[in-house]
């Protein structure tokens, strides 16, 4: 698995993808950003996900619950804890033929 970096607009740390089993996969590390550093790349990253093989990881040192609320109603997400304390989260898009009603432009953390 060869992992490359990629340029993703409005992304504030490095982006890399890969492809595993068919899938691709998009992953950025926000673990040492601060608010609203996460919420920035996230969403950026969240944009890459047009179609069911596409998913972003996102490493971040703790759960986003800033972020889940904003995109719950078009994202699902896998969780992971990690052995350093840190989280990792894979986000896919739960109909790939709807459009998004995620408001991507909302990274803002509010608390």
């Amino acid at each position: 698995m060869e992992r490359k970096a990629i340029e993703v607009t409005g992304a504030t740390v490095p982006f890399y993808t890969y492809t595993k089993d068919g899938i691709t996969y998009y992953e950025f590390d926000s673990s040492s950003c601060t608010p609203p550093g996460p919420m920035v790349n996230a969403m950026s990253g969240l944009q890459l996900l047009d179609s069911a093989d596409k998913r972003l990881v996102m490493i971040n040192h703790k759960k986003p619950m800033g972020l889940l609320p904003k995109i719950e109603q078009d994202f699902s997400w896998d969780e992971e804890d990690l052995a350093d304390g840190k989280v990792k989260l894979t986000f896919y898009k739960k109909d790939s033929d709807k459009p998004t009603s995620t408001d991507f432009s909302d990274n803002a953390c509010h608390g």
